[in-house]
């Protein structure tokens, strides 16, 4: 049996005992070992996921990590007993979009585990084995569960295209600004400017991460930066991003909360903007190679750790907008 956090509506959830169903063709059984928490994971809560992204009743969770204990029929028996993450988003890989390497844009409609499919919040889960990196023996598996969103982050860098001579100014200090700046200084950017919250330690974790400067609330950032990469939950942070470019500059959005942009002014000064949701399997693969080769450490991100039964309060200290929370993890109980 498994236990797993159910949401069976918006605002209402629980604890749930399932039998596993599982693997069937070209699947993998895994046991959960970690599963982080975001923004999204509160929305799927609370009712605010846009229709169409979200499927209820739902067992929610798509930032996991854990090992294959069982394949289905048609996958290598190499996977049973190796660690590993797996791609969220569920393209049919055959349409155009997929075809070219965009599969969260898969023209079949929209599927990802932890939203419209079962997620990584109970103790198994049952995947695509074509979804799946395998990690190394030694890997932490409570770091890999951040992986999710530091492909998201990869995403985010390789649309911004910075190159080491550039300026760059990463607003949000939340665990996607500071994914972005490590991958940023990973990828041998040299100016990258965190702006964010100030408070919570958050300026020296920027810092650690590779960033060559933070700016807190009330502190002007560098004028007329090269790139601008919006990742804050709160429009306060930078509430006209398109501002802080010079001529010719790009701006890459990975939050929707920001004011609208004016279109005059990105015509005028031929700013380019970018908008990344999820992470394509390009995005995955370097993201899984960082992590593996050291050259990003994730899980020093890692604030609070809780069990399966404590997900209602974990969703609540991530709502609380606490600078002092970071990645939120929960584990089933015994992982």
């Amino acid at each position: 049996m498994s236990t797993a956090v159910l949401v069976t509506r918006p605002g209402v959830h629980e604890l749930v005992t399932l039998r596993p169903v599982g693997p069937g063709p070209d699947e993998a059984l895994v046991r959960v070992h970690s599963n982080g928490l975001c923004g999204s994971d509160a929305d799927v809560l609370s009712g605010a996921r846009p229709d169409g992204y979200v499927r209820y009743p739902l067992t929610p969770g798509h930032e996991w990590s854990g090992v294959v204990e069982r394949v289905g029929a048609g996958v290598s028996g190499g996977l049973v007993g190796r660690k590993v993450v797996g791609e969220g988003v569920r393209g049919c890989e055959v349409c155009e979009r997929c075809r070219t390497g965009e599969n969260t844009l898969c023209l079949s409609g929209y599927e990802e585990t932890g939203f419209t499919r079962p997620g990584g919040m109970a103790q198994n889960l049952v995947v695509p084995a074509r979804s799946l990196y395998v990690l190394p023996d030694e890997a932490d598996l409570a770091a890999a569960a951040l992986l999710e969103p530091a492909a998201c982050a990869m995403a985010a860098v390789l649309a911004a295209r910075a190159r080491p001579d550039e300026s760059v100014a990463v607003l949000g200090d939340g665990v996607p600004g500071l994914l972005v700046a490590q991958l940023l200084a990973a990828s041998g950017a040299r100016g990258v400017t965190v702006a964010g919250s100030g408070g919570g330690g958050r300026e020296e974790l920027a810092l650690a991460q590779g960033a060559a400067g933070y700016v807190a609330p009330g502190e002007a950032l560098p004028s007329r930066c090269d790139v601008v990469i919006h990742t804050a939950g709160a429009p306060r942070t930078a509430a006209r991003p398109a501002g802080l470019l010079g001529s010719g500059g790009r701006l890459v959005c990975t939050n929707p909360a920001l004011d609208p942009l004016d279109p005059r002014e990105i015509v005028k000064r031929q700013l380019t903007v970018h908008s990344v949701s999820g992470a394509p399997s390009r995005a995955w693969a370097l993201a899984v190679g960082a992590f593996v080769s050291g050259r990003i450490t994730p899980g020093r991100l890692i604030t609070h750790t809780f069990t399966l039964e404590a997900y209602g309060r974990a969703v609540e200290l991530l709502k609380a907008d606490d600078p002092a929370v970071g990645k939120v993890l929960l584990r089933p109980t015994g992982a």
